[in-house]
């Protein structure tokens, strides 16, 4: 059928024929504004995902208490973490955190202790089901700046917890 013969479209043409098409000239979608709290918390897990795998097996002791020792530390560091010769200076509890939870705090501890010239710091994840405490030495292991850590002495957690020696670069060591 054609157009000008049909009489809806005569009546249709009558009715919007002055009808103007609209330019669309300008974008009214913009992107939100992230805030700087949500920016933080992808750098975390950006910085998170990159050091620690959760496939990653590093040899760790089946007997005896949990420890672990980088290549080029030399052992009495061990030791002196062992004997409780060194204070943390900041504690993390991850009670109560799932997996993700906690590999983004530990993540955002290590970097704070690296900014802050912090040179040993506690992580205590508690006894549960046993998740954290399997995981969180297979994380330390991973990351550059972990010298060593050893399962932190009563004081400070006993074997629900875990101290950690911090490469702070050339800094003074404070003890």
């Amino acid at each position: 059928m054609n157009k000008e013969n049909n009489p809806d479209f005569a009546l249709f043409s009558e009715q919007f024929g002055g009808v103007k098409p609209l330019n669309q000239d300008k974008h009214h979608f913009k992107q939100s504004v992230k805030s700087k709290q949500q920016v933080e918390v992808k750098e975390q897990q950006v910085y998170a995902d990159s050091y620690f795998s959760d496939n990653y097996q590093p040899i760790l002791p089946v007997e005896g208490p949990m420890r672990w020792l980088n290549e080029g530390v030399e052992k009495i560091e061990l030791k002196r973490l062992r004997r409780g010769d060194y204070q943390p200076d900041l504690l993390l509890d991850l009670h109560g955190m799932r997996q993700a939870e906690a590999k983004l705090e530990l993540a955002a501890l290590l970097q704070a202790c690296v900014k802050q010239h912090i040179l040993c710091c506690c992580v205590m994840h508690g006894y549960g089901s046993g998740i954290l405490k399997q995981q969180l030495p297979m994380w330390l292991a991973q990351h550059p700046k972990v010298k060593a850590f050893h399962q932190a002495t009563k004081e400070w957690g006993a074997d629900a917890a875990l101290l950690i020696l911090i490469d702070i670069g050339e800094h003074a060591h404070r003890r």
